[in-house]
């Protein structure tokens, strides 16, 4: 069964930093796409970051340059730093990974940038 377990949001001010931090069991390995959607209150989730199957990186072109995504292999662990957060951020970050049983994703941790 494979699980995902999100840790790291909470309120910040615009132009801090969060790190989020998404640990895998279950089956999940280096080569299993991995990455970080959001959904704000109202709109589509959306693709933040993701590591694709083949180790390559994913990103919205909304957070280019101030979002980087990570992982420890070894801890099975996918990381998105964030910086330069601005309150268009705001939203329910979700872990999501990809197995051959399917695509999981993870409780959602919120993420909130005052302005």
């Amino acid at each position: 069964q494979v699980q995902l377990v999100e840790s790291g949001g909470g309120l910040v001010q615009a132009g801090g930093s969060l790190r989020l931090s998404c640990t895998a069991s279950g089956g999940i390995f280096s080569g299993n796409a991995m990455g970080w959607y959001r959904q704000a209150p109202g709109k589509q989730r959306e693709l933040v970051a993701a590591f694709t199957s083949g180790g390559s990186t994913n990103y919205a072109d909304s957070v280019k340059g101030r979002f980087t995504i990570s992982r420890d292999n070894a801890k099975n662990t996918v990381y998105l730093q964030m910086n330069s957060l601005k309150p268009e951020d705001t939203a329910v970050y979700y872990c999501n990974a990809v197995h051959w049983t399917g695509r999981y994703w993870g409780q959602g941790t919120q993420v909130t940038v005052s302005s």
